[in-house]
């Protein structure tokens, strides 16, 4: 019973944090100057088409009215007028497939449905379509991403903490500190100018790329995995040096505690101290932080997808913000935000199942 009680908490927590960041995301994206009828149309519009595009759009009605359907667009359960097909909250079965009817009353209807984020200004798409297509390319970059940041800087950090206090620890902490602070958009350009530009006949690396090109000889699609090596190693460069510096500071903390003292004293060696005994009691916080990691690289890929093309979702973000496509912008952070938000809840609740202590101390 307390293990649900903090499971319903934390779900109820998670709730409260969607809708801040979806009301946050409607005000400010609802303050940006500029007309979205016109946006959709083009400048050579005339005041008619203009009329008629925001009244599609829910333009004309109060904000408040928008925000309500806006929230009503957004909930798996809603409540739309079946009948009416003027009506502001119509429910449009184009816009609302799969849905299924859960009650009828007179011309209301509750409906269980996909989250409806609008459709795109320019293209005229469902901004879920175009989320649904570009979401595996960022997940597969991320997931090559965390597993470079998982190996290489647990390994790091056991050499680290190994040769502590000698020119390696120094060094390795010094690259560390160096992968945290340059910004991914700058270490981004820097490595694709460098590996797939000066030393590109060497690493034979694309500069630019995606998970799947079309073959110039007509044969459709095709996987390119090699694509993915310099965008996934310049996202994982920062969480690969924080997992250093946590593996190195987690085992030197295990390592002068009084079992491993124990451990030393039967003759066994430095190694297989760090391997069989000190080892799995440190790296309890560097999974805490490569869940909290996997997440966090959904919302910094945007501009390393941009700089190396890869059709994701930072790149359908970027592209968006530049042609004031909004709604595609407006679904593709509240996409990451939820994303965010599941991983960490999920993370909480299975430390929580794990370890009684996690539920004592909220």
């Amino acid at each position: 019973m307390e293990v649900l009680r903090y499971i319903a908490a934390k779900v109820l927590y998670a709730l409260s944090i969607l809708w801040g960041v979806a009301t946050l995301v409607f005000i400010i994206f609802n303050v940006i100057p500029g007309d979205p009828a016109r946006m959709t149309l083009g400048q050579r519009s005339d005041s008619a088409s203009l009329a008629a595009v925001r009244s599609d759009l829910g333009l004309d009605r109060p904000l408040w009215m928008q925000y309500v359907k806006y929230l009503n667009d957004l909930s798996p359960i809603s409540v739309h007028q079946a009948t009416d097909a003027k009506s502001f909250f119509y429910l449009d079965p184009k816009a609302y497939q799969p849905f299924c009817r859960l009650l009828t009353i007179e011309d209301k209807v509750l409906v269980l449905k996909f989250p409806y984020l609008r459709r795109s200004y320019q293209q005229q798409r469902n901004v879920s379509e175009m989320i649904l297509a570009a979401l595996p390319s960022t997940i597969v970059l991320a997931f090559f991403a965390i597993i470079l940041a998982s190996f290489v800087g647990i390994l790091f950090g056991i050499l680290a903490a190994w040769k502590y206090n000698t020119w390696v620890d120094r060094s390795l902490l010094t690259l560390s500190s160096l992968g945290i602070a340059m910004p991914s958009f700058f270490v981004a350009i820097l490595f694709a100018w460098l590996f797939a530009f000066v030393l590109g006949s060497v690493t034979h690396l694309p500069l630019t790329g995606s998970l799947y090109e079309w073959d110039d000889w007509g044969n459709g699609r095709y996987l390119a995995l090699k694509n993915v090596i310099l965008p996934a190693i310049t996202l994982g460069i920062r969480p690969l040096a924080v997992v250093m510096q946590l593996m190195r500071n987690s085992l030197l903390e295990v390592l002068s505690q009084d079992y491993i003292t124990t451990a030393r004293a039967k003759g066994l060696s430095e190694s297989q101290v760090i391997l069989r005994h000190a080892l799995r009691n440190a790296l309890n916080p560097v999974v805490t932080s490569l869940s909290s990691w996997f997440a966090s690289m959904l919302a910094g890929v945007v501009f390393i997808e941009y700089i190396f093309s890869w059709k994701g979702m930072g790149y359908l973000i970027v592209n968006a913000l530049q042609e004031f496509d909004l709604p595609v912008v407006m679904g593709g952070v509240l996409v990451i935000a939820i994303i965010f938000i599941v991983v960490n809840i999920l993370t909480d609740i299975t430390y929580a199942i794990l370890d009684p202590r996690v539920r004592l101390n909220e």
